[in-house]
């Protein structure tokens, strides 16, 4: 007998989340999430794969980029919102799994559709997270991880990083999310 733990196949492979709904990663679309599906994902996921100094979550890294904006916030905290499904994966890894970009690319549509998210925000939320990865670098990673930023003009962003348990980390990010979302 072959058993299959909190994956099925129905129209597509699909994962159980956190609230008993299934998300189908071929059909994001019509798959039941929620914001707390969400939360509960980016705040159990640590940055950098685990290779930093401290765990330190997507959540809170999506609470730093919104707070470095002043246009776009809601944008800014949900702008790798489909790592709660897909996964952290490192830019080097994406390059390598075309596929995986496709299915990313659909999760973050599902996303703004579902959230109503401002697709012009790109830019401008974008500019933010490489400012927030420069000084993430700095603090979290050996010396010399963030060396891409200033022949980039890059300026890090002045934030506090707070190594924020998980719990803490999906609290706020529900927070600053109810307080945005229009």
């Amino acid at each position: 007998m072959n058993a299959q733990i909190a994956v099925k196949i129905k129209s597509g492979p699909s994962i159980m989340l956190a609230s008993g709904n299934w998300f189908d990663l071929l059909d994001p679309w019509n798959s039941e999430f929620t914001i707390e599906d969400i939360a509960q994902g980016l705040s159990n996921i640590c940055r950098y794969s685990g290779q930093c100094k401290y765990f330190y979550s997507v959540a809170e890294h999506s609470i730093h980029v919104c707070d470095t904006v002043d246009e776009f916030k809601l944008e800014a905290l949900m702008h790798d919102a489909a790592e709660a499904f897909v996964g952290d994966i490192t830019r080097p890894l994406k390059q390598l799994l075309p596929q995986y970009k496709e299915i990313e690319a659909n999760v973050e549509d599902a996303i703004c559709r579902r959230f109503n998210l401002d697709k012009r925000s790109k830019g401008i939320v974008k500019a933010a997270d490489l400012c927030v990865l420069a000084a993430e670098q700095s603090h979290l990673m050996p010396p010399g991880a963030d060396f891409w930023a200033i022949p980039a003009k890059v300026q890090p962003a002045s934030f506090e990083i707070g190594f924020l348990r998980p719990e803490e980390a999906r609290r706020l990010f529900l927070d600053k999310f109810q307080s945005l979302h229009r």
